[in-house]
């Protein structure tokens, strides 16, 4: 994430303001981070994630066991399983 003070920010706005489009520009004002620029796009997938978090059902204590039960680690990890197993 590219970080940029406010002064600069509003100083150099258009270069930025492209910026966005590939990174978010965090923008300080003392040292703290006030608000962040983002694309369109992003600011879009961001949306849509909010609403889905929206639309989660809470799952029964069976439902979550059974889901945690049929889970898989990604074989890239199995070398940490090894790991375990040797102690």
């Amino acid at each position: 994430m590219l970080e940029v003070s406010a002064t600069e920010f509003a100083k150099r706005f258009a270069r930025y303001r492209r910026a966005a489009q590939t990174e978010p520009v965090a923008v300080t004002h003392h040292g703290e981070t006030t608000e962040v620029l983002v694309s369109k796009a992003a600011y879009e997938d961001y949306m849509k994630l909010r609403a889905e978090r929206r639309r989660s059902r809470p799952m029964t204590d069976q439902q979550f066991i059974t889901a945690l039960e049929a889970t898989r680690m990604n074989a890239r990890y199995d070398h940490l399983n090894a790991l375990m197993d040797e102690g």
